[in-house]
Parts: structure tokens; sequence; C-alpha cells
């Protein structure tokens, strides 16, 4: 029974350690998933208006909103959960955990997938936002507040903005840009504001370095003259 499962998963998840009575009857992330697959079996069945309904109630009750058209997978633990948005077409694999104010959304408004995969095992922590039809591999760590536009590798870790492995200046490669608008606030090419100002500092430094060489020279110069 799922509603056991989910219960398992918050009692071994989290360390306040609820009991089993706190864990089936106060934890908004339970309630969400529950909700959510009687949505999404009435969405598969065409019954879509009804699957909304069934959504729109269960965001009322949870602060959390599941479109009834996303696939979860087994043991998702929606931690406080406030304020998580999945999206139509995004995929949740199983033993996933998500934060509060955590968003899996999409950067077009065109049809077909436009919302990320997210593989088995992987944690997002608050405040995350992961946008685009990318994948997000197994095992991997979101970091809280990170903004992931590009495909995360399996067991990777990811922060800041744009998310990229701690203590690293790469980005991570994004898909080829295509013809049109990748999406709203995104350019063609990779979004690395951080990484350019440190090319600015790094240019900034270069020039120093060669100037006071230049200047420890002119000393030596004078002399050789003299």
């Amino acid at each position: 029974m799922e509603l056991l499962e989910l219960a398992r998963t918050i009692r071994a998840r989290d360390p306040a350690r609820p009991t089993w009575l706190e864990a089936v009857t106060s934890y908004a992330g339970l309630h969400a998933v529950l909700i959510h697959r009687l949505a999404h079996a009435c969405y598969r069945l065409g019954l879509k208006a009804l699957a909304r309904m069934i959504s729109h109630t269960g965001r009322f009750v949870t602060g959390i909103e599941i479109h009834p058209g996303a696939k979860l997978g087994r043991r998702l633990f929606i931690d406080h959960g406030m304020g998580v948005v999945i999206g139509e077409t995004a995929e949740v694999g199983d033993d996933v955990l998500i934060y509060h104010g955590v968003t899996l959304g999409g950067l077009s408004g065109h049809p077909g997938k436009r919302h990320p995969t997210i593989g088995d095992g992987v944690a997002i922590g608050a405040g995350a936002q992961v946008l685009g039809p990318i994948l997000v591999g197994a095992g991997a760590r979101v970091g809280a507040n990170a903004v992931v536009v590009a495909e995360v590798p399996a067991g990777e870790t990811v922060v800041g903005i744009p998310a990229r492995p701690p203590g690293e200046h790469r980005v991570l490669p994004a898909k080829p840009a295509q013809a049109e608008s990748p999406g709203y606030g995104l350019g063609f090419g990779p979004c690395d504001p951080v990484g350019e100002e440190l090319a600015i500092l790094r240019s900034e430094v270069a020039a120093l370095r060669a100037e006071m060489a230049a200047l420890r020279r002119a000393p030596a110069r004078l002399d050789a003259a003299e």
C-alpha cells in the first residue's frame, strides 16, 4: 500500500523521526503525492478537467502544485513542500527528495516535452529551479537556490546560478542553441555572469602584472644607459 510506503520513507529520511501517526496525518508531501495519483489516473483516462480539479484541490490543501500529467516515481519524499511546482511533462524517478520552493518547470510555451526528467535518488535543495527538458542523472544533488538549465551527470553535485559543481568555474554543457529563443531570461549561449566577471578580473590582473614587470625593468635600462 503506497500510503504505508510513503510514511515509511518519511520516517526513515526525516531527521525529526516522526511517529507513524505524524507521518500519515501531518506531512503535506505525502498527501500531495496521494492526491496526484488520483489526478494522474483521471488524466490518463482522458478526464483532464476532473484531473485538474483534483490537482487544484491538492494544491489548496497542501501548497504543492503538481500537474496531473507529471509522472512521479515511488517513495518520493517532498519535505515541507510549500511552494513546490512540478510541470506537466516532468518525470521524477524513485527515492527522490525534494525540499520546499522547488520548481521543475519549463522554458518554452510550445507543446511537447518541456520539463525536466529527474533520475532515481536525486536530492533537490530548497528554492532550486530545474528548468527545461533536461536530465538530472541518478544520484545527483542540486543545491539550495540553484538554477539548473543544463544536464547534470549522474552522481554530480551542482550549486549556484547557473548551476555548476562547487569550487569550479566550468559551466555544465548546454544543448545546442535552437533557432527560436531558448526561454525567458536566457540567451542562446551559456548564461554565466560569474564566469564573465572572473574573465574580466583575470584580464585586469594580467595587465597589471605586465605593467609592474615593465616598471621593474625600467630602472635596469636607465642604469645600463648611464
